[in-house]
């Protein structure tokens, strides 16, 4: 099914790197869509902001055929972490997926904090945070 506007579309291939599944990926400015299935279908789709992290893996035998697995974490209800399996042109998608995200994360002002904590030191604590006198978690204002 195309939607109006995308960006890509491609489908799951198989094993010898042919496009002869029922998967079927699609992209557009803010969603990514994945429709499965051929008698029961299932479409499901994701907004962009909310995909956290994208990596990508390739076998030795996906190498050789061309394609690869895109791997996205996301804070969706219903896709939680999912994968791109088996495309072509995986690292362009991946490279182009990630930029998309983090525009689109920045037009829907999402940010994510990241855990800055140095966890190599021997003598801190659980809660040690700089600025925290009283071990409550909470920076205090004092010098």
């Amino acid at each position: 099914m195309r939607h109006q506007g995308a960006i890509w579309h491609d489908r799951k291939r198989n094993f010898l790197g042919l496009p002869w599944t029922f998967t079927v990926y699609e992209l557009d400015r803010d969603r990514l869509f994945i429709d499965t299935g051929f008698l029961n279908s299932r479409e499901d789709e994701v907004r962009l902001y909310r995909i956290t992290d994208v990596s990508l893996t390739r076998s030795l035998w996906q190498r050789i055929i061309g394609t690869g697995t895109i791997h996205c974490d996301s804070s969706d209800h219903t896709l939680k972490n999912f994968d791109i399996l088996n495309i072509k042109n995986s690292m362009e998608i991946k490279e182009k997926l990630s930029g998309m995200v983090e525009q689109a994360r920045r037009e829907n002002r999402v940010y994510t904090r990241e855990d800055m904590r140095d966890y190599s030191r021997e003598d801190a604590g659980e809660d040690d945070v700089p600025g925290d006198f009283d071990g409550d978690g909470i920076p205090d204002d004092r010098e």
